[in-house]
């Protein structure tokens, strides 16, 4: 009886009517022409070894040594190569924080002081000139390490910033109202590669003379600000689905503004808007593919650095899939736990 049950489920849902009869077998012959080919060129014909390209030039697959051979390069860019492990345990610690994080168990006191001292050991390992360590500058970082400081730390920084935006754009005083409104419909309004340029280029410019910022900091600046216009949009959509009756709850029970606000109602609105909030926070980690118009060698173009090799260069299409790959793990890591939040919030609140 249970071996039964697939079919049945089959039958009801794929084959129920002549219409999705005939979607059905379409996509069953559109899968059989695309994943048998893909298996074979990308595993089953697929070179895996070696430090040169001969063996890939006889493969009649995909060609995964270059993988092997240049994911120093595409991991942590142009950083001194014997000095690589520093970087390598930086990221190690670095996403270890962010998983312990996101444990509902570990939402203690204690996880302020953990990433404190993380962020300096970070700070010593990929900075250096500590501890016997040679002095690294930020110019020559690269790769993965960028990409995860400055998505995580812009979407850090411009999660409370959007918050305020969210509510200064709802005030009753015209000023801050204004002012909230210019922002977020200016930064909404230009593309992020303009913000970065500004910032880059633009914004040193406006600085008394012999006064410099450092280019790892104006561009964190940069998607800080665009990141948190975009947050404070869907903030404000969580504020305006929060029934009126809350505001008026509230304010009989006697609570000040910002009681009302970190207690009833910012609670209720962060729980409506956690999609559009982790989408935002998806869309910031891919977006730090654009800095590398301010010069900074991000995973995406360490990649693409590492294709400009003449004896690799036809193979420039397995590591854009593994640099795919590797973006991928982390978004998909992004919205499987935004869905948990979500399920969690939601059974919090049902109570």
């Amino acid at each position: 009886m249970t071996a039964l049950k697939p079919f049945g489920w089959a039958k009801d849902n794929l084959f129920n009517t002549p219409l999705n009869t005939v979607l059905t077998l379409a996509c069953l012959g559109l899968l059989w022409l695309v994943v048998p080919p893909m298996a074979n060129w990308l595993v089953l014909n697929a070179s895996w070894s070696g430090t040169s390209s001969e063996a890939c030039r006889e493969a009649a697959g995909a060609c995964w040594s270059v993988i092997a051979v240049k994911h120093r390069l595409i991991f942590f860019g142009t950083y001194p190569y014997d000095e690589q492990w520093r970087p390598f345990l930086a990221c190690a610690l670095f996403v270890a924080m962010l998983g312990a994080s996101g444990v509902r168990a570990f939402w203690r006191p204690w996880l302020a002081v953990a990433w404190a001292l993380t962020l300096v050991g970070m700070g010593g390992l990929m900075w250096g000139g500590v501890a016997g360590l040679s002095y690294v500058p930020n110019d020559r970082w690269g790769g993965l390490p960028i990409t995860l400081m400055l998505s995580v730390f812009s979407i850090a920084l411009a999660f409370p910033l959007s918050i305020l935006l969210a509510l200064g754009r709802q005030s009753s005083l015209p000023a801050i109202r204004t002012f909230c409104i210019g922002f977020i419909e200016l930064m909404r309004g230009v593309p992020l590669v303009s913000v970065l340029f500004m910032a880059s280029v633009m914004f040193p410019l406006f600085l008394p003379e012999g006064v410099t910022v450092d280019k790892l900091l104006r561009a964190l600046a940069g998607m800080t600000l665009f990141t948190a216009a975009y947050l404070a949009e869907a903030v404000r959509g969580g504020l305006q689905a929060i029934p009126r009756g809350q505001y008026e709850a509230a304010d009989a029970l006697g609570l000040s503004y910002w009681q009302k606000t970190m207690l009833i109602v910012l609670p209720q609105a962060l729980r409506i808007v956690i999609p559009p909030i982790v989408n935002q926070f998806i869309s910031a980690f891919k977006d730090t593919s654009l800095v590398t118009i301010v010069g900074l060698y991000d995973l995406l173009t360490a990649a693409t650095v590492a294709t400009t090799d003449p004896e690799w260069r036809p193979y420039f299409a397995e590591v854009y899939v593994f640099a795919g790959l590797m973006f991928w793990i982390f978004c998909f890591s992004m919205s499987r736990y935004s869905q948990w939040l979500e399920r969690l919030a939601n059974r919090y609140t049902s109570r």
